[in-house]
């Protein structure tokens, strides 16, 4: 040998072993799993196979998955709106949907008007004294970022609190 290193050709993963690789980086729903399989070449029934044994061996949680992802992002300040319709996406169990909102008032993260407040106070300061369009432009983002009229409407002053 002249110093040349040989590469050996590493041997493809198994369907396994790729759900396994995705899902050590982070939270996947079955759904989702299944189809980065696919894309990843895996047949349809060999990436249910996997999923499942995934599954079973506690690697893949759709339960888990949801609480992960309703925590990520209410923490980025989307509303529960757009967190369940996100969840939905994933075709969740609606168990597996409740048990995510359960969890964020478990943790006390489902104070839906003060995320707004500081939502709003973040990105459009202080809107006592604010006119109307400025008003308007916060009660749009707010709407956009899954919140309720009715919270939109109390939070930038739109609706008088009762």
């Amino acid at each position: 040998m002249t110093g040349e290193r040989r590469k050996r050709k590493k041997p493809e993963p198994s369907p396994a072993q790729r759900a396994l690789g995705l899902l050590v980086r982070r939270e996947h729903s079955r759904r989702e799993l299944e189809r980065k399989l696919a894309a990843r070449g895996v047949e349809e029934a060999e990436a249910a196979k996997a999923v499942e044994l995934m599954r079973e061996q506690g690697w893949q949680d759709d339960t888990r998955f949801a609480v992960s992802l309703a925590r990520s992002r209410a923490g980025s300040g989307y509303g529960p709106l757009r967190i369940r319709q996100e969840l939905e996406m994933h075709q969740l169990d609606p168990g597996a949907v409740d048990a995510a909102f359960q969890a964020l008032a478990e943790d006390g993260e489902d104070d839906w008007a003060a995320r707004a407040r500081s939502l709003v106070q973040r990105r459009y300061g202080e809107l006592d004294d604010a006119d109307r369009a400025r008003r308007h432009k916060a009660a749009e983002h707010l709407l956009r970022r899954g919140f309720d009229v009715e919270t939109a409407r109390r939070t930038t002053g739109f609706m008088p609190d009762d």
